[in-house]
C-alpha cells in the first residue's frame, strides 16, 4: 500500500478516493450536488414539476369540484326562484319593473311579481288631455225595451295633477269610469269590450242579480280575454249608490283605475227631494315612483304617495259652487282598493241617510262631521251650506291630503272645495 505522502495527485475532475474528506473551499458552489453532465439546474427543476399525478389527488380534486358546484346551485336555489322564466318575466317590451324598496321573498311566484309590477309603458294606447275629467255620464242606446251601455277597457296616460301623469287602467279612457245612471226596473245590457293586454271581468257591487252576471272571474264566469266582449244583462231591483269594478286580479286592476259609479234611482222619484244637488266622491290611491305607476297596496314599496277624488288630486279636484242655505247630497263611494278614508266636511255636521244603498230609518240617522269610508262602502249624507265661504271636504288621514308628501294651495290629494256663495 502506498504511503500518504507518496500518493500521486488526482487527475482533474476525478472523484476523491473513498473515505477521503475534502477540505473547505473558497468556491461558493463547493458542496453543491451537480446535475448530470448536460443538464442545467433549471432543467432539473422542470423535471421535478413533471412528476406524475396520483389517482388519489385526482379523486380529491374531483370531489372538491363537485362540492363547489353543489354549493353554488344550492345558494342560487335558496336565493332565487327558478320557476320564473325569461318569457314570463318580460311581460311586455319593457319587462317587469318592481317597486323600489319592496321586500321580495325568494319563493315569490311569477304571477305575484306580475301583479305588483309597474304598468308597462308599451301597453299605453292613448294620452288623455290634461283637463279631461272622469265620472262622465254614460249615455245608453235603446234596443227594444233594453238600455244598452258599452264599457271599453284600455291603458292610458292620465293627468292627476298638472304635470303629474299616471299610467291607468280605464273604462272608456277616463278615471273613474263613466257614471252609469238608471232606474229600478230598467232592463240593462252592458257590453264590456276588453282592450287590455290581460283578461278582466266586471262586478256590480252590492246588487241583487243573477249569479252568472255577478262577475267574479273563474267563479261565476270565464275571464273576458283580450280583444273579446262579454255582455252583462240584469234588471236592477234596488235604488241607491252603488259602483262597478274589475273582479279579476282587482288588487291590481281596480287599484289602477277600473271602477265607476252606478247610481240607481227609484222607479218613481220623490215629488219633493230633500236636496237640491248631488256630489259624487270616489276615492283612490296611487303609487308613482321614478316615473312608473304601480298598483297601490298596503305593503313595503307599494304604499301610495298620491290620492285622488274622481281621478284628480287637489288643487285639480272639482270646486263645487253652492248657494247659502242649499242642502247637498254627497255620495261617498269607497272605490279605494285597500285603504280607509275618514271623510270630513268643514262648516257643520251632515246627516247620514243611506249606507251601502240602504235607507237609514229617520230615528237612526246620525249627525256627524266625519265618516270612515272603507273599501267597498258607500255613505249618502246631507250637508247644508250654512255660511258663505270656501269649505273643505277632505280625508282626515292628513298624509292623504298631500301630493307626494307636500301641500299645494293649502292641501293636496283627497281634498275638494265646497264654495258657498250668498
Amino acid at each position: 500500500m502506498q504511503e500518504p505522502d507518496k500518493m500521486q495527485p488526482a487527475a482533474p475532475g476525478a472523484p476523491p478516493p473513498a473515505g477521503m474528506t475534502m477540505p473547505p473551499s473558497d468556491n461558493p458552489h463547493a458542496g453543491m450536488a451537480m446535475p448530470p453532465t448536460g443538464t442545467s439546474p433549471a432543467g432539473e427543476m422542470a423535471m421535478a414539476g413533471n412528476r406524475a399525478v396520483t389517482p388519489l389527488q385526482i379523486a380529491a380534486m374531483t370531489l372538491l369540484t363537485l362540492l363547489a358546484l353543489g354549493a353554488g346551485v344550492l345558494i342560487a336555489a335558496l336565493g332565487g326562484n327558478f320557476g320564473m322564466s325569461v318569457r314570463d318575466m318580460r311581460a311586455g317590451a319593457g319587462g317587469l319593473v318592481m317597486p323600489p324598496g319592496m321586500v321580495m321573498s325568494n319563493n315569490m311566484s311569477t304571477a305575484a311579481a306580475q301583479g305588483m309590477a309597474a304598468v308597462d309603458p308599451a301597453a299605453v294606447r292613448y294620452t288623455a288631455p290634461a283637463d279631461t275629467r272622469g265620472d262622465q255620464p254614460l249615455v245608453p242606446t235603446r234596443v227594444g225595451d233594453t238600455l244598452v251601455f258599452t264599457l271599453t277597457t284600455s291603458i292610458i296616460k292620465w293627468n292627476i295633477l298638472p304635470g303629474t301623469q299616471v299610467m291607468a287602467y280605464t273604462y272608456n279612457q277616463q278615471v273613474p269610469g263613466p257614471r252609469i245612471r238608471v232606474k229600478v226596473g230598467d232592463k240593462l245590457r252592458i257590453n264590456v269590450q276588453n282592450m287590455l293586454p290581460e283578461a278582466t271581468t266586471v262586478h256590480w257591487h252590492g246588487l241583487i242579480l243573477p249569479n252568472n252576471m255577478d262577475g267574479p272571474a273563474d267563479v261565476t264566469q270565464a275571464p273576458i280575454a283580450p280583444g273579446t266582449t262579454f255582455a252583462y244583462e240584469f234588471t236592477p231591483q234596488q235604488a241607491g249608490t252603488y259602483f262597478y269594478h274589475s273582479h279579476r286580479e282587482p288588487d291590481r286592476q281596480q287599484a289602477l283605475g277600473l271602477y265607476g259609479a252606478l247610481i240607481i234611482d227609484p222607479a218613481t222619484p220623490p215629488a219633493a227631494p230633500a236636496y237640491s244637488r248631488e256630489v259624487v266622491v270616489q276615492l283612490q290611491e296611487w303609487t308613482v315612483r321614478n316615473g312608473s305607476t304601480f298598483p297601490a297596496m298596503p305593503m313595503e314599496g307599494l304604499l301610495p304617495n298620491f290620492f285622488t277624488i274622481n281621478g284628480k288630486a287637489y288643487p285639480a279636484t272639482e270646486t263645487v259652487n253652492i248657494k247659502q242655505g242649499e242642502t247637498v247630497l254627497v255620495r261617498f263611494i269607497g272605490t279605494s282598493s285597500a285603504f280607509s278614508h275618514p271623510m270630513h266636511i268643514h262648516g257643520g255636521p251632515f246627516r247620514i241617510i243611506e249606507t251601502d244603498g240602504n235607507p237609514v230609518p229617520p230615528a237612526a240617522q246620525l249627525l256627524k262631521d266625519t265618516v270612515n269610508v272603507s273599501p267597498g262602502e258607500r255613505y249618502d249624507v246631507l250637508w247644508t251650506a250654512r255660511e258663505p265661504g270656501r269649505w273643505l271636504l277632505h280625508c282626515h288621514i292628513l298624509h292623504h291630503t298631500t301630493n307626494d308628501g307636500t301641500e299645494e294651495q293649502g292641501g293636496g290629494g283627497l281634498t275638494m272645495i265646497l264654495n258657498v256663495v250668498p
